[in-house]
C-alpha cells in the first residue's frame, strides 16, 4: 500500500495537472458515479491527507480517492495515447485542454460534497505531511493503549496518518526496537514520532523511500525487504515474518542483533553470521 510521502507526490503532479484548470473531460468508471458530468467545472485544489487525495471541483465537490495496494493515478498530455496499463484497468478520468489524470485499478472512488470530506478522512490522526501536523497529539493518540505492539500502533492511521509497513519496519529498526514491543516500552516514544516526520518529509517529492541516506540499489533500507541479507549496521541475517502466519498482518522485517524485544515463535529466525 502506497505510503504518506507517495500519496503527497501523487497530489503534487494531479495538482500541477489540474489545479486552476477547467476540466474537458471527466469519466468515473464506476456504476454510481457512470452519469456523473463534471465538464465546465474548475479543478480548485488537490489536497493529500495520508493516504486519501482529494480533488476539490468548483461548485463544492470532492473526489476522494484511496489507492491502496495497486491504485494510481498517471498525468498524460491532452490527447496522448494511454500507454502505461489495459484500458479495463481505468476507473476515473479527468482532463483539460493541457493534461489528462487517468486513474487506474482506484479501490476507493466516490464523490461527495466538500462540506462533508470529513466523512472520508474525519477518523484520521495528525498528518505527518500535514500543515498542522501535531506531534503532541500523535504521541498522545500512540501512547493511548500502551500494551499495544509498536507496529501496530504506527500503522493505524487514528494515530498518525501515512505510516505504511515500510516505515512501520525503518521507523523501528531505528529506534532499536522489534514491531511486537508494546510502545510503553519503546524508549523516548517522542523520537519516534518526529523520525516519522522527518522520514516521510524527507522522501514526499521523489519515488521510493530512502532511509539509509543511500539511494544505491539495494541500499535504500536498513530491513525492509531485505530478509536473510546482512544488516547493513551490524551484519547479522536480517529476520522475516511472513504473512502465512494467520497472527501477523503485515510481512515484517527486523534485525535480532540491532533490535530489542519481543518477535513471533513463527518467524524464520536468522542464521547466526559467520
Amino acid at each position: 500500500m502506497p505510503e504518506g510521502d507517495t500519496v503527497y507526490l501523487a497530489a503534487a503532479r494531479l495538482r500541477e495537472a489540474l489545479a486552476g484548470r477547467v476540466l474537458t473531460v471527466t469519466d468515473l468508471r464506476v456504476p454510481r458515479l457512470a452519469t456523473v458530468d463534471l465538464v465546465g467545472r474548475r479543478v480548485t485544489e488537490v489536497v493529500p491527507r495520508g493516504k486519501h487525495l482529494l480533488i476539490r471541483i468548483e461548485g463544492g465537490w470532492t473526489l476522494h480517492t484511496h489507492l491502496r495496494m495497486d491504485g494510481r493515478w498517471q498525468i498524460h498530455r491532452a490527447g496522448a495515447r494511454w500507454t502505461t496499463a489495459p484500458d479495463w484497468q481505468v476507473r476515473a478520468v479527468l482532463g483539460n485542454a493541457e493534461s489528462t489524470a487517468v486513474g487506474y485499478r482506484l479501490p476507493v472512488l466516490e464523490l461527495l460534497p466538500t462540506a462533508e470530506e470529513q466523512r472520508a478522512v474525519g477518523h484520521l490522526g495528525p498528518d505527518l505531511l500535514g500543515p498542522d501536523w501535531d506531534p503532541e497529539e500523535a504521541l498522545r493518540r500512540l501512547l493511548a493503549q500502551p500494551d499495544r505492539p509498536v507496529g501496530d500502533a504506527l500503522l493505524d492511521q487514528r494515530n498518525l496518518a501515512g505510516l505504511g509497513n515500510v516505515y512501520r519496519c525503518e521507523l523501528c529498526f531505528l529506534r532499536g526496537v522489534t514491531p511486537w514491543t508494546p510502545t510503553a516500552e519503546v524508549p523516548h516514544p517522542e523520537r519516534l514520532v518526529d523520525l516519522a516526520h522527518r522520514a516521510l518529509d524527507a522522501n514526499k517529492l521523489r519515488h521510493g523511500h530512502v532511509t539509509t541516506g543511500d539511494t544505491r540499489p539495494g541500499r535504500r533500507h536498513w530491513v525492509y525487504g531485505r530478509a536473510d541479507r546482512p544488516c547493513l549496521r551490524c551484519g547479522t541475517p536480517i529476520a522475516v515474518a511472513e504473512r502465512s502466519d494467520p497472527s501477523l498482518e503485515r510481512i515484517s522485517y527486523w534485525c535480532p542483533h540491532c533490535q530489542r524485544g519481543p518477535a513471533p515463535t513463527a518467524s524464520r529466525a536468522a542464521r547466526p553470521s559467520r
